[in-house]
């Protein structure tokens, strides 16, 4: 008997090394952002496609598409705070940049199992042949029954019926393409995946937490699962892959658990499993971000580092990458300050949630001010030398 406990504690002795050994270790990925002192500003241009007057003055997650010569935006759109019920999904539409079309109703609501409307969140765009996929999540006012549709345009105009994708959850971005043609969507902390090329079915779920620890993806079910496995609140990931096949998933540390830094799970099988999350050296004040890759093959972040001004979400900066590890290279892309015209839960920070798009020898980058207008700016990328 007592060689039998002998033997338990050794064991249990290994796994709570192991389990301290998982958590001290510090992702590679990384970058060298401390504040603006010396970071070349870029030259953009910029254009406010929405700044509402006395309604609608709710407006965050933009994301942003070229499509058959025209530019098209999206973005959630509610009478005041934050994700209350009632939160619609409209879009924009430009054909110069500058001139935008006023926002148009793209998806509503439909009504919970209390008769109170609902709440839909923007999220993203993808495209294939000649069409255009624009996808939203929706849940009940208490963050249940959460579902992910998505429409369909050939005209970036009028789009089609809703089009259930049978998983339950709201992305923080569209569906993007790894080696293979896979797609996986960037949620909180699913990530799911289909080898449908045109996005529109055989959705499957993933993630980094055993299923038995969650049934829904949403703002508020992050939580829970974070807790029970010992790690911070993770959520709104983006991710970015090398050409060694790995797929990176950067996520947001928020609520208490932040401390400057954002954190890192990867797969190496194309999406199917993830490592379990780890912290980076890489710096971030609390907000969505986006990581992509340019024409020239190197990776890059938009994004606010800063953790001097805890969720300020100022300035909004570039980062780029050769090896897609080290992101020294560094770029202010705007720091001017909005003025919020009408306070509401949660409104608050200068440039808010960032997407990106490189288009035709520019990278747009689209964000919300305050969660109350929705600007997005470009530049050329012959800059970023």
């Amino acid at each position: 008997m007592h060689m039998i406990n002998t033997y338990k504690i050794i064991i249990c002795s290994f796994l709570i090394f192991i389990s301290f050994s998982v958590r001290a270790q510090q992702a590679d990925i990384r970058n060298n952002y401390r504040d603006t002192t010396g970071l070349p500003h870029l030259k953009i241009e910029r254009s406010m496609i929405f700044s509402p007057e006395k309604e609608w003055l709710y407006n965050h997650h933009p994301s942003i598409a070229a499509f058959k010569g025209k530019l098209i935006t999206t973005w959630s759109d509610g009478m005041i705070d934050e994700d209350s019920p009632g939160q619609r999904v409209v879009f924009s539409v430009s054909s110069d940049f500058k001139n935008w079309s006023a926002p148009q109703e793209l998806a509503s609501p439909s009504k919970g199992s209390k008769d109170v409307l609902n709440v839909l969140t923007a999220a993203g765009f993808y495209q294939f042949n000649n069409t255009l996929v624009a996808y939203y999540g929706e849940y009940e006012k208490d963050r249940t029954n959460t579902h992910l549709w998505a429409k369909t345009s050939t005209d970036g105009l009028h789009w089609s019926a809703p089009i259930d994708m049978h998983v339950p959850v709201n992305p923080n971005h569209g569906p993007a393409t790894v080696q293979g043609g896979r797609l996986i969507i960037s949620g909180n902390f699913t990530f799911p995946y289909t080898d449908d090329h045109t996005g529109l079915s055989g959705w499957k779920m993933s993630s980094f937490y055993p299923d038995s620890l969650y049934k829904q993806d949403n703002p508020a079910t992050f939580y829970s699962p974070a807790e029970k496995t010992g790690l911070p609140p993770l959520c709104e990931g983006s991710f970015f892959q090398t050409d060694d096949k790995v797929v990176h998933m950067l996520l947001r540390v928020t609520g208490k658990g932040w401390k400057g830094k954002l954190w890192l799970t990867e797969s190496k099988d194309n999406g199917q499993s993830w490592s379990r999350p780890i912290e980076t050296n890489f710096t971030d004040n609390d907000s969505k971000f986006h990581f992509g890759r340019l024409p020239d093959k190197r990776f890059y972040y938009a994004g606010i580092p800063d953790t001097l001004h805890h969720y300020d979400r100022n300035p909004l900066v570039l980062a780029l990458s050769d090896d897609g590890k080290y992101f020294n290279k560094q770029y202010i892309i705007a720091d001017d300050l909005y003025t919020l015209k009408k306070k509401g839960l949660w409104k608050g920070g200068q440039y808010g949630y960032p997407v990106t798009m490189v288009y035709q020898g520019y990278m747009y980058v689209i964000i919300s001010r305050q969660k109350e207008s929705i600007e997005t700016i470009r530049f050329k990328l012959s800059q970023l030398k």
